[in-house]
């Protein structure tokens, strides 16, 4: 039987009360896993966790790191312990460092909330091995491009490849309330949130990568990069990141819209 290749998935995590209050996101993220093969492993990149070289987990065992404060305890109860993947980070280590990027394996466990929310709705039954590469915030989106392109083979190879971050985040500007994805969105966050759909649907990869300098309201949507950046190495990570699905599922507290999109000549499988 051959190995099926995998879309590369940007998603969106919003506020970590997505894992208690599942709403859009929660249902499109339940649908989406019903509709993809069974990954032999997971790659995750998320903004929670960064340093100034590429790291990768390479522990045997993982659990859920809740960093964050001040939510419900019920929030703090959840946990997430799936199987480490040693040989899989052993794999991203030789990739990056046959592109000349210069990566470390640690033997620290542990998800942080941009990882473990999102596999809770992806693979509840946590029995998919997966692990995490660090991100490096310091570095534009060429870069993270590069990592992507870098890290491009996993995606033949049985691996689901996730960016987990925000496509638009402004915590300064959150709006909260009991009901999030009611909270009528800021207009710059469609304007902004629409013009980087827009440069996606028309792979105009040279504006994407400058979107600092020509999106509008760039500097409003995201004050600081990190939680953008994990969505260039979806789109370097794929054989074809013109072939898209994108999944609107609104924005939650006025601010965090929470697009995501698959990438890929397999995406399509992934439509509604």
């Amino acid at each position: 039987m051959s190995t099926p290749t995998f879309p590369t998935l940007f998603i969106s995590h919003g506020a970590p009360t997505l894992a208690i209050e599942p709403g859009r996101t929660g249902a499109m993220l339940a649908a989406l896993a019903a509709r993809l093969p069974k990954p032999r492993a997971v790659l995750v990149v998320s903004p929670h966790w960064s340093s100034a070289q590429a790291q990768v987990r390479r522990a045997p065992r993982q659990h859920a790191v809740h960093d964050f404060g001040g939510f419900a305890p019920a929030l703090y109860a959840l946990e997430y312990n799936a199987p480490g993947a040693p040989e899989l980070a052993d794999q991203v280590v030789s990739l990056l460092a046959s592109a000349g990027v210069p990566a470390q394996l640690t033997d620290e466990a542990g998800l942080d909330h941009g990882a473990w929310v999102v596999l809770r709705y992806l693979f509840p039954d946590a029995d998919i091995p997966v692990t995490q590469l660090s991100l490096q915030q310091q570095q534009g989106p060429a870069y993270q491009f590069k990592i992507g392109q870098a890290l491009r083979a996993l995606q033949r190879d049985g691996v689901l490849v996730i960016g987990s971050g925000s496509f638009t985040h402004n915590l300064r500007e959150i709006r909260f309330g009991n009901h999030a994805e009611q909270i009528e969105a800021e207009p710059y966050v469609d304007e902004f949130g629409d013009w980087m759909k827009a440069k996606l649907a028309d792979h105009d990869l040279d504006a994407l990568l400058d979107y600092r300098n020509r999106a509008p309201h760039a500097a409003r949507a995201h004050p600081s990069e990190e939680h953008l950046l994990p969505l260039f190495i979806a789109l370097g990570a794929t054989d074809d990141w013109s072939a898209q699905q994108h999944f609107d599922t609104g924005t939650t507290y006025g601010v965090l819209r929470m697009d995501a999109f698959a990438f890929g000549r397999d995406a399509s499988v992934l439509a509604p």
